[in-house]
């Protein structure tokens, strides 16, 4: 067969890095952004996960400091308690964002506890870096909001959010819609943890009187002031409607083998 040195072979389409970084190629890069989690979530057994929202400014030590401690002995209680469940793969596993903050310290909590780990971090302008105690299979970089969002609501069953910015209030406010109009076909758990910062930053009660909500939409999310207390709503909730004896829980999905 002649050779033709000077017309060289064009990588196939999925090796051509110029047409994957193109516009064209968006819903690719979009796919990869659901296919390569799941495939992870798939080979490490992750059934379902409790999510933890926050502030990244929060350190130990500093004005936010409590609630980073408060995340973290709540991230252990919780892991101690699913590590002990009789179920076949690993249930309610804390999920993050990733990065410093709050999501460093349910990381760091789980950990503790000798549990998996996730974190879904973001290429931010300042530049998130992963947090160190993620654990390595479970943690995954995002290029895409919605993609990463998308992940937080699919598995979880769960989700505390502790003082936040902007992105916490987002996180916030699309999940309490997505209840509210039962775009998620499941029960989820939500805990607004510190019910003065919260009933103090969003008057829920004036949404109420202004009749934009209903009495009803409070019913979606309960406070708690202490790991105690969120550890007993979030247990008595997961129990009651993900581990009640008459709920024939599925298996985790099998990983397909390697082509």
């Amino acid at each position: 067969m002649s050779k033709h040195p000077n017309n060289p072979r064009r990588p196939v389409a999925y090796r051509n890095d110029r047409f994957l970084d193109s516009s064209d190629a968006r819903p690719l890069r979009i796919l990869s952004e659901y296919l390569e989690p799941l495939s992870h979530f798939r080979r490490e057994g992750v059934r379902d996960t409790i999510v933890f929202f926050g502030s990244a400014r929060a350190e130990e030590g500093n004005r936010l400091g409590k609630y980073y401690n408060d995340a973290q002995t709540l991230a252990t209680q919780l892991t101690a308690w699913s590590e002990q469940l009789p179920a076949v793969g690993r249930r309610f596993v804390v999920c993050t964002g990733g990065g410093p903050g709050i999501m460093e310290a349910a990381n760091r909590g789980a950990l503790e506890a000798n549990g998996k780990t996730i974190g879904l971090n973001i290429g931010l302008t300042l530049e998130q870096w992963p947090n160190p105690y993620i654990t390595p299979e479970l943690s995954f970089e995002f290029h895409y909001f919605f993609m990463r969002k998308f992940w937080f609501a699919y598995l979880a069953k769960a989700m505390v959010f502790f003082p936040g910015g902007f992105g916490t209030m987002d996180e916030l406010m699309e999940v309490l819609t997505l209840v509210q109009t039962k775009k998620l076909n499941k029960k989820i758990i939500i805990v607004l943890y510190g019910s003065k910062f919260w009933n103090d930053v969003i008057d829920f009660e004036s949404l109420v009187r202004h009749e934009t909500i209903s009495r009803e939409d409070l019913d979606l999310f309960q406070f708690a002031d202490d790991p105690e207390t969120a550890f007993r709503i979030l247990q008595d909730g997961l129990t009651k409607h993900y581990l009640h004896p008459e709920i024939k829980l599925p298996e985790p999905p099998k990983a397909e083998p390697d082509i």
